[in-house]
């Protein structure tokens, strides 16, 4: 059994990766398919008392994980399967549990095959529950504004105000809508501001395209031709929204007007960022499991934990979608796509005379080395810019009522200076 757990962890976190989720649990499960087929094999050979049953599980989880690798379902797929495998692994644990307690003579040896098919439960209630009241859409309940075709699938847009130009507010990794619910109403009350989804993620519709820096940017341009937004827009990015802001300005650049990165993303962050690399093989490989963990019904007991303290339900709307197998899926193919991310926005070497205030979040520049520095390269790409270090954490600039003020301010600054065509306010 330890054969079958050791080896489902190397093809998950040391060989696999960065693979599809299916191709990552149809590994698993061929490893635990290998252990159970190991303790039927050995027992035969070398006991007494074979335990042949256990080839049966062994069969299951090889088939299950075969079919994971061949056929490699995406979204919507993966999330509707566990109607199919959580009751089956319920009825393979506790067939496993009868099987143990009526064949293994000996009291050790049926607690250490217990707490395996107590989990294989545990594992298939988890995820019944999860797929029969965890649907995210369902749980955030309607979106605000609407769905727009970009070539095959719709993403969410939701734009209030009127003026120009146009604000356009870029997620994070991991990030939605939602989540801009201190930032978007008060910028609306100057001019037409716009909050939306990338593909996979809150209330938009999945794609097979790469979750790259270059489709999202191709995505935006389609998007808001197609809802009828004009340009130039300023842009404002948090987080990795700034690698594909920029990325957006290199591509559209008649498009852009200005600029807001809140504690970005750099384009040169795996240079200048020291603890980066590290830091991206822990999650790139630790994220590998994720989405399939909250199949298993951890989503559940995460939104019980609390939500973020955000205004109305945007707070719950944002628990909904993060703590969701589909949120964390989507989040996983962003994270995979970072360094091909970051190579595409470093063709944005120049942002002219555009309007540009950098935020930066001081948490960031006293826990990573090279953060700061990171930050005053991009604010040397316009110019026309300010760099603001501010007593802030980094995702305080959108859920803390202090960081998003700040938010709001810079925007309105870069506002302010495409309007009259001047310099960014110095504050």
């Amino acid at each position: 059994m330890s054969a079958g757990a050791l080896a489902g962890a190397v093809i998950t976190f040391l060989v696999l990766p960065s693979t599809s989720e299916a191709r990552v649990v149809g590994g698993a499960l061929l490893a635990f398919a290998g252990g159970w087929a190991l303790f039927a094999s050995l027992t035969t050979r070398y006991t007494n008392r074979p335990q042949t049953w256990a080839y049966v599980p062994a069969a299951a989880l090889a088939v299950s994980g075969s079919g994971m690798a061949l056929l490699n379902p995406g979204e919507p797929a993966m999330s509707r399967l566990p109607w199919v495998w959580a009751p089956a692994l319920v009825a393979l644990g506790l067939w496993t549990g009868w099987r143990t307690r009526r064949d293994l003579p000996r009291r050790t040896a049926r607690f250490m095959v217990y707490p395996v098919a107590a989990l294989m439960v545990a594992a298939g209630v988890g995820g019944t529950a999860q797929v029969a009241v965890g649907d995210p859409l369902t749980a955030a309940g309607p979106a605000p504004g609407r769905l727009v075709d970009v070539g095959g699938y719709r993403l969410h847009l939701h734009c209030v105000g009127t003026g120009a130009p146009t604000v356009v507010l870029l997620n994070g990794l991991g990030e939605t809508s939602p989540q801009w619910a201190r930032v978007l109403p008060p910028v609306g009350d100057n001019t037409r501001v716009c909050a939306y989804d990338r593909a996979g993620q809150g209330w938009s519709e999945d794609s097979s395209n790469p979750s790259d820096a270059t489709t999202a940017a191709t995505d935006l341009h389609e998007l808001l031709a197609g809802a009828g937004e004009r340009g130039p827009f300023v842009l404002v990015g948090h987080s990795s929204g700034g690698v594909h802001a920029l990325t957006y300005t290199h591509l559209y650049p008649s498009q852009v007007a200005g600029l807001v990165l809140l504690d970005s993303a750099s384009p040169n962050q795996a240079e200048v960022v020291t603890t980066f690399n590290g830091e991206y093989q822990v999650m790139r490989r630790g994220l590998a499991a994720v989405p399939t963990l909250f199949r298993f019904g951890v989503g559940l007991l995460m939104q019980a934990m609390g939500v973020p303290d955000l205004p109305g339900n945007a707070g719950q709307q944002a628990a909904a979608f993060a703590n969701s197998p589909h949120g964390w899926a989507g989040e996983r193919a962003e994270q995979v796509e970072l360094p091909t991310a970051f190579a595409q926005s470093q063709a944005m070497t120049s942002l002219g005379d555009r309007p540009l205030v950098v935020l930066t979040a001081k948490a960031n520049v006293d826990s990573k080395p090279g953060w700061a520095t990171a930050q005053d390269q991009m604010a040397a790409l316009s110019t026309n810019s300010r760099h603001t270090v501010a007593e802030m954490d980094h995702v305080g600039f959108l859920h803390d009522p202090v960081g998003a003020a700040q938010s709001v301010t810079a925007v309105t600054d870069v506002i302010t200076a495409t309007r009259t065509h001047g310099s960014v306010n110095a504050r």
